[in-house]
C-alpha cells in the first residue's frame, strides 16, 4: 500500500491533530487501498467515530443520514493531497438499514436508496486498508456481507443494462446509429458492472477503474480479451455500425442471464 506503514499513514494525520480521541476506526479507501494510485492521486482516509468531529478547517458535505453531513479535512503532505472524512458510527448504522434485507423484500431498496457518499462507504468496505480499528472494520464487513446490498447493486446495473438494451434496439429500428452506438455501449458497461457486483466487485459509479475491477475478480462469464475488445470498441465500422451493435447486444443478453442478482 504506497510502501508505507499503518504507523506512517497516521503520522500525517496525527501531526495535524486529525484523528480524534477514542476513534473507532481509520482506514485508506479508494485506488491507493487497492494499489492502483499513480503519482496524481489523491490519497483518501476514512475515520469513524462515536461523536462528531469539529474544527475551524474542516468542511462539511451533505448526506442524506441525521445528522445530514459528513465533516471533512484536507491537506498536502509529501506532495499529495489527502482528503479524510469523518463517519458517525450512528451514519454507517443508518445506511446498513437502508439496504437490510426486510428494506429490499418489501421493495423500499431503490436506484434512488443510496447516495454516491453512502455507496461508497459500503463499496470500499471490503477493499479498504485498515489503519485503526480493525475489529470494528471486521464487524461492519460482517454485517455488510449479510445485507442486501450486493443484491441491490446487481439489480440496479441489470435494470439500467436492459434500459439501454431497450433504447438501443428503438434506436436501431429508428435508424438512429449514433445514438443506438452509445445505447449499446452503455448497456455493456452496465452489464459488466452487474456481472462484477455479483462478485462482491463494486464501484459501477467510476467506470475507469472498471479494467482494474475486473482483473481482480476475473469472472468467467467473459474473459478480459473479449471484455476489453468491446470496451474499446474494437471491429466497430463507423460506415456500417448495426453489425457491431447488434452483436454488443446480444452479448449483453446474454451476459445478464449468467449473473446470479
Amino acid at each position: 500500500m504506497n510502501g508505507l506503514t499503518a504507523d506512517e499513514w497516521l503520522r500525517p494525520l496525527r501531526e495535524r491533530g486529525l484523528v480524534p480521541r477514542g476513534a473507532l476506526a481509520a482506514f485508506v479507501v479508494g485506488s491507493a487501498a487497492r494499489g492502483w494510485h499513480n503519482p496524481r492521486s489523491d490519497f483518501d482516509v476514512y475515520i469513524v467515530a462515536g461523536a462528531e468531529r469539529v474544527s475551524p478547517t474542516s468542511g462539511t458535505v451533505p448526506v442524506p443520514l441525521e445528522p445530514p453531513f459528513l465533516r471533512t479535512e484536507a491537506f498536502v503532505a509529501n506532495e499529495r493531497r489527502w482528503d479524510v472524512t469523518y463517519w458517525l458510527e450512528g451514519q454507517v448504522d443508518q445506511i446498513l438499514a437502508k439496504v437490510s434485507w426486510d428494506a429490499f423484500e418489501s421493495g423500499r431498496v431503490t436506484e434512488d436508496t443510496l447516495d454516491l457518499r453512502e455507496e461508497l462507504l459500503l463499496s470500499r468496505l471490503g477493499s479498504c486498508v485498515p489503519l485503526l480499528g480493525r475489529e470494528w472494520l471486521e464487524r461492519n464487513r460482517a454485517r455488510l456481507a449479510e445485507s442486501a446490498f450486493r443484491s441491490f447493486a446487481v439489480v440496479r446495473s441489470l435494470g439500467a443494462a436492459d434500459d439501454a438494451v431497450e433504447d438501443a434496439l428503438g434506436q436501431l429500428e429508428a435508424g438512429d446509429l449514433q445514438s443506438a452506438t452509445i445505447s449499446a455501449r452503455l448497456a455493456f458497461g452496465h452489464v459488466v458492472d452487474a456481472l462484477l457486483e455479483s462478485q462482491g466487485e463494486y464501484g459501477s459509479h467510476l467506470p475507469k477503474w472498471r479494467p482494474n475491477r475486473f482483473k481482480a475478480v476475473a469472472p468467467e462469464a467473459i474473459g478480459f480479451d473479449e471484455y476489453w475488445r468491446v470496451e474499446t470498441m474494437q471491429g466497430y465500422d463507423a460506415a456500417d455500425p448495426g453489425p457491431w451493435i447488434k452483436d454488443v447486444l446480444t452479448l449483453c443478453q446474454d451476459l445478464a442471464m449468467r449473473v446470479e442478482p
